[in-house]
């Protein structure tokens, strides 16, 4: 099969397609025909080594976790899938390998694909709205009638974060980039403000705080919390995981593996509840130069890059 990998650590210039083998599922795991694959920020993280840590040094390393496609082959213990199923999903952490004609997932990071959803849409959700959704629901415990400020409010996580967020009944005030206000306020953000604004307008005003862009310093969310509000933070760093092992109202979220939690998130985006923005579609042959494109551009405008294999 062809399979977008790097041999060592490093920026764009080291990803190659080449040709690997085909992988074979394991126990719990299934092989799934890549239709759609869509781009993360953790992704050239990864690559980088910034997150060297949690991936090892292990190589040839395939790159990309979120996909769509078909069922090929599923390994022992699999039980909510058969070949043939259309399925959305994330490879693992440590070993990636979405951009490529096939990838192996295990079964507790795949849940079914709507019909409503073609596989470019489906491919756009795993990570960033099982993030989404996991942190607004389970770690913040959002409830109605509640508020949530959500810094980033039109990136990846962002956005699902404001519909899960008007979902359950709370209201929501983002911040995003200047001159993105009206956007913000078409996808349900009841009051935007721009990334530098001023605090003392939101003092103890919320019952959550998101930080999708890990730019809010913790002085200044904390003082917009409510008592007994939470802090979620989702870009890591070792400062901040030491932060949230405090007691306190902080925690450097990550979203975790969970086909329950993902197949919630696909129905809801089945039903247009959830809604992502594809803003370009690249082929697999075309997809290192899209890559490097986007990892050094300054914003996508929250759209995804999708790759297809097809």
């Amino acid at each position: 099969m062809k399979r977008l990998q790097y041999h060592r650590y490093g920026g764009p210039e080291v990803l190659a397609l080449e040709d690997a083998d085909t992988p074979q599922p394991g126990r719990g795991q299934a092989l799934v025909r890549v239709h759609a694959a869509a781009a993360n920020a953790m992704d050239w993280k990864i690559r980088n080594g910034e997150m060297r840590a949690m991936t090892g040094q292990k190589f040839p390393r395939g790159v990309g976790h979120d996909f769509a496609g078909v069922i090929e082959r599923v390994g022992d213990g699999v039980s909510r899938f058969q070949v043939g199923d259309e399925v959305l999903g994330a490879a693992r952490l440590q070993h990636a390998g979405a951009f490529a004609e096939f990838v192996i997932a295990d079964e507790r990071s795949v849940a079914h694909k709507p019909d409503a959803l073609t596989f470019a849409q489906a491919a756009t959700l795993p990570v960033v709205g099982l993030t989404a959704y996991q942190a607004v629901t389970k770690a913040g415990k959002l409830q109605p009638g509640q508020a949530i400020f959500i810094n980033g409010c039109l990136g990846g996580v962002g956005r699902v974060a404001v519909q899960v967020a008007t979902g359950i009944g709370a209201s929501v005030t983002g911040s995003c980039r200047l001159g993105s206000e009206d956007n913000a306020h078409r996808l349900g953000v009841d009051s935007v403000v721009a990334f530098g604004f001023d605090p003392e307008a939101f003092i103890g005003r919320f019952d959550v705080i998101f930080d999708t862009a890990g730019t809010l310093p913790f002085a200044t969310a904390r003082r917009m919390l409510k008592p007994r509000g939470r802090i979620l933070d989702i870009v890591p760093s070792a400062r901040k995981f030491a932060r949230s092992i405090w007691p306190g109202p902080y925690t450097a979220f990550m979203g975790r593996p969970d086909n329950h939690d993902l197949q919630h998130v696909a129905d809801a985006a089945g039903r247009g509840e959830i809604t992502t923005h594809i803003y370009r579609t690249v082929s697999l042959a075309n997809a290192i130069p899209a890559l490097t494109e986007l990892e050094k551009a300054a914003t996508s405008g929250g759209g995804k890059l999708v790759i297809t294999a097809d």
